[in-house]
């Protein structure tokens, strides 16, 4: 079974002629500098963070204007010819994976920061843009933007309009779509189109939610506007240990209980552990099944009262150890092992799969036991980090890609991941998309009626289906196809593997 979408199958003489004709129509319209098309240019465009799957597009443009951005759209529509638009290309869900018969749409160059204003606290910024430069030019005023994916050092704000990420802080202070005012871009038509506005609400439909989580299917994306935040006076962070999964994930549900909302709450098992810690030194405890980090932040009064309130029900739930930061440096170096988990990973296992589904708080314990069950099942390492707050799970399954065999198994390994977080009342998505990873799982989430009403919606936008096409919503074919896999109560009938 292949979770991603099978690969077109395109003879090289077809490949070729598409080529010619879509590189002589936008050479009329973007500048030579401004198109790739060799095979040695475009191969870096071949995948995203999703390595595991890989296509060569046809052509890559990289715009400097939005006239650009419009003509090349509108060239790409006249012609029928598939486009992906691509950010920094972290996304982990294939999102951005190339149509072997299309354009991918770079917008790379859109990097500039246009304007900040600390009066109402917003932030105009172009779609390339980093998520951690909008921070950075907004710091003078003593503001900043708070959705924080890990990433944040290279993903762009247009891939995070994309994704609709979060980031660890993301409990208190939302997802993008919680952050964001305004988009603009263009239909797959070049025509432009803004969504939102300046103002807290504008009239008619509010498509600005519907646009941000929609993985470039309905339009490309050039500029948003984005909310900043205050700076909070004082921010610290506890470390707390303990020796079982099941009393650390009674524990989160525990706080949330108690009425506390804390400005972030991550979750990490102990083979996760071991491995930021031997790559940042970041004080975890080794010894720990699990580790929470739960941070407060406001003015000093208020963390005070939180972080003993956070503590005491952190010992009540059994924490074998509890550890508060006592200056800024501590706190960040608490925060870089959760932010360094997949480099990390990546330092122990050739190739890693992330993995993105949603569950009910109370289910973490649950997922976490089952996920150590798969370990054997499949015979394949698994290092747990969640944003345990909000349930996202993000388990990394370690294998080679270089292994058919490995490969096999880790993609059977994340699919029963996915679906025994569906059975246990969760999703299988929560910031990383659908992409292409997810579209088998999409079959077991929604019904067929569901999944063509998706489907109403992206031609609503694009008749055509020439926006990221193939991606993010399953045909009812495919779904047919995926449905002689199940058995009874939609769980999948997975292959019997050998016991490791």
């Amino acid at each position: 079974m292949n979770t991603a979408a099978a690969p077109m199958e395109v003879s090289r003489a077809e490949r070729a002629a598409r080529q010619t004709e879509v590189v002589r129509a936008l050479q009329t319209a973007l500048p030579a500098h401004t198109l790739l098309w060799q095979a040695e240019d475009t191969v870096p465009y071949e995948c995203d963070g999703l390595t595991a799957y890989r296509e060569r597009p046809l052509v890559v443009a990289l715009p400097e204007t939005e006239a650009q951005v419009s003509a090349a759209l509108k060239i790409c529509h006249a012609l029928g010819v598939p486009v992906v638009a691509r950010g920094a290309g972290t996304g982990l869900s294939g999102g951005a994976t190339p149509h072997p018969l299309g354009v991918t749409l770079s917008l790379a160059k859109f990097n500039r920061i246009l304007s900040v204003d600390p009066r109402s606290r917003t932030a105009v910024v172009q779609a390339g843009v980093r998520n951690l430069a909008i921070s950075e030019a907004a710091a003078p005023h003593g503001l900043y933007y708070a959705p924080d994916p890990s990433s944040q050092i290279a993903c762009t704000i247009g891939g995070n309009v994309a994704e609709n990420s979060g980031g660890v802080h993301c409990l208190k202070y939302g997802l993008t779509v919680h952050n964001v005012l305004q988009v603009r871009g263009f239909t797959i038509e070049g025509e432009p189109v803004t969504f939102g506005g300046p103002a807290l609400d504008t009239p008619g439909l509010d498509l600005l939610s519907l646009v941000i989580g929609s993985e470039g299917m309905l339009a490309v994306t050039t500029e948003v506007t984005v909310r900043l935040v205050p700076k909070p006076q004082l921010a610290r962070c506890i470390m707390a240990s303990f020796d079982d999964v099941r009393k650390a994930g009674d524990a989160v549900a525990a706080v949330i209980a108690a009425g506390i909302i804390p400005a972030g709450l991550e979750m990490m098992d102990k083979p996760m552990t071991a491995a930021v810690e031997d790559f940042v030194h970041a004080g975890y405890d080794l010894d720990a099944e699990a580790i929470l980090l739960c941070e407060s932040d406001g003015t000093p009064e208020e963390v005070e009262e939180e972080v003993a309130r956070m503590s005491e029900v952190l010992r009540g739930c059994g924490a074998t150890a509890i550890a508060v930061s006592r200056d800024e440096a501590e706190r960040l170096r608490f925060w870089s092992g959760r932010k360094n988990a997949f480099p990390a990973s990546g330092r122990i296992s050739p190739d890693y799969m992330c993995m993105d589904s949603t569950i009910p708080r109370k289910r973490l314990a649950d997922i976490l036991l089952a996920i150590q069950e798969m370990e054997h099942k499949y015979g394949l390492r698994c290092a747990n980090v969640f944003h345990a707050g909000d349930g996202n799970l993000h388990p990394l399954i370690l294998f080679d890609a270089n292994d058919p065999e490995q490969m096999r198994r880790c993609e059977l390994f994340g699919a029963d991941i996915l679906e025994t977080s569906v059975a246990m009342g969760g999703t299988v998505t929560g910031e990383h998309g659908v992409g292409v990873e997810k579209l088998n799982s999409m079959c077991v989430q929604f019904s067929p009626q569901e999944n063509l009403q998706m489907f109403s919606v992206k031609r609503a936008f694009d008749t055509k289906e020439l926006l990221n096409p193939g991606k993010v919503i399953p045909t009812l074919q495919r779904c047919a196809e995926y449905g002689k896999m199940l058995v009874r109560g939609g769980r999948l009938a997975f292959p019997e593997l050998p016991r490791f």
